[in-house]
């Protein structure tokens, strides 16, 4: 993760990012070094978050099913794979993606409230089995994943992804467990649901029951809300002699974007894995669904500073201008998000003791604005854009004419892979010949 050395310099996996990078050389100059903009990853700091969450378990039977959505970089799939986690996918490229790194389909759930058929039947002809679960999130798509289950002859097995109705404490957008969500089966619709899967003649086989109620959670008191109604529907099915196989008690570890967030995800692992021995579940697999949690504070975005821009008017103004924007790491345009800003080369200063310049990119969109952040003079030549390791890479775009910014992994104190970047041409020449 992201520290700083003796001089005050950015360093991830004990290396200075500063000199990884060619940080905005002049034209006719060469350097073997990638160029800004680009992601950074402590690949060891990922995994070892995965381990420590899974110590929160305290023994009890579990699967770390790892948010592909979040990241979905084969060194940091891999290696998580590797660390013993899951996946959790919500398109056939990622089921590809997690099944092309080594995740068994055994330890796969596929989500989403749209998979096509195509999807269906990757999901259901994956391994020897199919994966652990499709996740059901509406009655109307058991019969579809019975009808491709028939077609396919194999038996399917899926878990409803419940919508427990309730009100995260979190963005409107991504939260994901109330009322007017168009996620997870309704409880009133649930009578339904199982009669669905008891109508489809063996071609499916219901084993777990979960649910999500939104992401970036900084208390557990919703996400054991949302535990308790899990629990609440497995203790129906274990009485009607219908036990499950699992309890998904779903993802949306907070982590600390700079104003703090005092839980921990092996926080929730033992608050849940508490409250579900409580309720009479001890030894029952609890399955989890982070993301971010996982890999957002071990990946930062660098980025050269192309110039400063005052106004001299009545309030005077202030822009630091670099070479990422919003087609590189867009969650400040689309959900308000502030990610601290720093310089690659020194450490920030103080609360109150530089003055503010609003950190913009390149793109042609007022949007295009990552807010205000303090820096003194000299200004560097290059900034990190912290706790971007999470719905970072995954959503860029190549607006604008932009290529897609480099990736580069840290692995073992050394640069282990780099994904280069596609420049300008390359893209011209895909826009105009395909």
């Amino acid at each position: 993760m992201l520290k700083r050395d003796a001089r005050g310099a950015a360093t991830m996996g004990g290396l200075r990012l500063e000199d990884l990078l060619d940080l905005g050389t002049e034209p006719g100059e060469s350097t073997e070094r990638p160029r800004t903009p680009a992601y950074v990853y402590d690949v060891d700091a990922i995994v070892q978050a995965a381990r420590d969450l899974s110590a929160g378990f305290e023994g009890a039977p579990h699967l770390i099913a790892y948010a592909v959505k979040a990241n979905t970089a084969g060194p940091i799939v891999r290696a998580l794979g590797a660390a013993g986690c899951g996946a959790e996918v919500v398109s056939g490229g990622e089921l590809a993606v997690a099944l092309g790194a080594g995740i068994p389909a055994e330890s796969i759930l596929f989500s989403g409230v749209a998979k096509t058929a195509r999807e269906i039947d990757q999901a259901i002809g994956a391994g020897d089995r199919g994966i652990l679960a499709l996740q059901m999130e509406s009655v109307e798509e058991i019969g579809r994943a019975a009808a491709r289950a028939r077609a396919l002859g194999r038996k399917a097995r899926v878990a409803f992804r419940v919508n427990p109705s309730i009100e995260a404490d979190t963005h409107a957008h991504v939260a994901t467990g109330h009322d007017e969500a168009k996620f997870g089966i309704a409880l009133a619709d649930l009578t339904a649901a199982y009669e669905a899967v008891d109508a489809a003649d063996g071609a499916l086989e219901l084993v777990g029951i979960g649910c999500h109620i939104g992401s970036q959670l900084t208390r557990t008191d919703e996400y054991l809300e949302g535990a308790r109604v899990v629990l609440d529907l497995a203790a129906e099915r274990r009485a009607a002699g219908r036990p499950l196989a699992y309890l998904d008690l779903g993802g949306g570890y907070g982590i600390d974007y700079g104003a703090g967030c005092p839980v921990s995800p092996a926080d929730f692992a033992r608050a849940a894995t508490r409250l579900v021995a409580e309720r009479g579940f001890a030894g029952t697999r609890i399955v989890v669904e982070p993301g971010r949690a996982l890999v957002a504070p071990y990946g930062v975005l660098c980025a050269s500073v192309v110039m400063a821009k005052r106004s001299r008017g009545e309030p005077a103004r202030r822009w630091l201008m670099i070479d990422a924007g919003m087609n590189d790491l867009i969650r400040p345009a689309l959900y308000g998000a502030k990610h601290r800003i720093e310089p690659i080369d020194a450490p920030p200063p103080a609360a109150g003791t530089a003055p503010g310049y609003r950190v913009v990119g390149p793109v042609c969109e007022s949007s295009d604005d990552f807010g205000e952040h303090p820096f003194a003079d000299p200004l560097p030549r290059a900034v990190i854009l912290r706790d971007a390791g999470a719905y970072g890479f995954v959503m860029a775009s190549e607006y604008n004419g932009r290529g897609l910014p480099t990736e580069i992994f840290l692995v073992g104190g050394r640069v282990a892979t780099i994904h280069h970047s596609r420049d300008a041409a390359a893209w011209a020449v895909s826009r105009l010949f395909g």
